[in-house]
């Protein structure tokens, strides 16, 4: 994080008394209220004060920015008949990719901030109170005049998907000026998370303005639509570190069809290693997960590190965000250990936990959850 030198100064003051007032601050420093707030607020956007209160961050801090919207899970209480009305039971629970990666990293205890589109209705409301309450910062939220997205999610007896159907024009509808004012925060964070959801130009200009500050970013491709106009973003001047495709989006990243075998995936991911990107942690579902890693501290990207992981056992609830935790659990481990392999194990069993759940975001999520689960499964491997 890139602090001046009286910022540095007033957070070791905040750090030793969280209730030093900006008139108190000013005293201890020797200058003025007013170039104390203006600190205060530069502190704020850069994400080592998180909200109101002075919360001074400890920890690695994360920005999500991508979706927000408001799903409505339809679950059939017997097979699915097509072409007929199914009974069953409908619920809403805040959605979008990039708010649930937010909400699933900021449970597990990594301090993250949200920047995303909501409208000025109910929808957006409910959304925006549940993922403050759980511990997501929103300073950065846009209030748009579209409404607030929708996700229709029809769901079999078993929990499965069937169908769905997304209105994102609120996030369609972000521009680079609507997130400009994040610009200082995403500068100085410790990571960025790029949902696929959002506009290729704002895509291209988060990550160029978090590549011009050393931050390292990980792009959630989201769907077979969305990786396909990813495409140009991926270049050997502008590294990633890392991409989270399923096979069907590696597919689409790389221009060609990928088959589900190690030797294909490892094939594709190589590709993606030549334009810039550090990992590629693909999702083969019942399969597990395949993660190639290409060397830290060579230009050589054609010997890569291949890394398999079986699927964690899990008594499947419902498999909406399973995809968004598992991103989550990966960023929040990657963050942690700097182990991608490790990163990756955890985010397998942080997915699994969240199947078993009714919640989109398992409401109970925490690190301890995770670290018990992959015990768990190493203890029966």
């Amino acid at each position: 994080m890139k602090l001046t030198p009286q910022e540095q100064t007033i957070l070791r003051l905040l750090r030793s008394d969280p209730l030093l007032d900006a008139a108190g601050l000013a005293d201890r420093v020797g200058t003025t209220k007013a170039s104390v707030s203006v600190a205060l607020s530069n502190l704020t956007r850069k994400g080592a004060i998180l909200g109101r209160g002075y919360l001074v961050r400890g920890e690695a801090a994360v920005v999500v920015v991508g979706g927000a919207i408001m799903d409505v899970k339809a679950r059939s209480s017997a097979p699915l008949d097509s072409a007929t009305s199914n009974p069953g039971e409908v619920a809403t629970d805040p959605g979008g990719v990039g708010r649930n990666i937010a909400e699933n990293l900021a449970r597990l205890g990594t301090p993250t901030h949200l920047v995303a589109s909501v409208g000025s209705d109910s929808f957006g409301d409910e959304l925006l109170a549940h993922t403050r309450g759980a511990g997501v910062q929103l300073d950065h939220v846009v209030t748009g005049s579209r409404p607030t997205g929708t996700y229709l999610a029809v769901l079999d007896h078993d929990g499965d998907l069937s169908v769905a159907v997304s209105d994102m024009s609120a996030t369609d509808a972000l521009t680079v000026a609507d997130i400009e004012p994040a610009r200082s925060l995403i500068q100085n964070c410790d990571l960025l998370v790029v949902d696929g959801n959002i506009p290729i130009e704002v895509a291209t200009w988060l990550c160029d303005i978090a590549n011009s500050a050393d931050v390292p970013v990980v792009i959630e491709p989201v769907s077979v639509v969305k990786a396909r106009r990813l495409r140009p973003l991926l270049a050997p001047d502008r590294p990633i570190l890392a991409v989270t495709p399923n096979i069907a989006e590696l597919a689409a990243l790389v221009g060609h069809d990928v088959a589900d075998t190690i030797p294909e995936i490892s094939r594709a991911t190589t590709e993606l290693h030549a334009l810039g990107v550090r990992h590629v942690w693909v999702r083969r579902g019942a399969r597990g997960s395949l993660l190639s890693s290409a060397p830290a501290d060579s230009a050589d990207t054609s010997r890569p590190t291949v890394t398999t992981n079986t699927a964690v056992s899990a008594e499947v609830v419902d498999v909406t965000g399973a995809g968004d935790s598992m991103t989550a659990g990966f960023v929040h481990a990657l963050l942690h250990d700097d182990d991608a392999v490790a990163a990756a194990a955890f985010g397998q069993a942080t997915a699994a936990l969240t199947t078993e759940s009714a919640h989109t975001v398992r409401p109970d999520l925490t690190h301890a959850l995770v670290t018990g689960r992959l015990t768990t499964q190493q203890g029966t491997s």
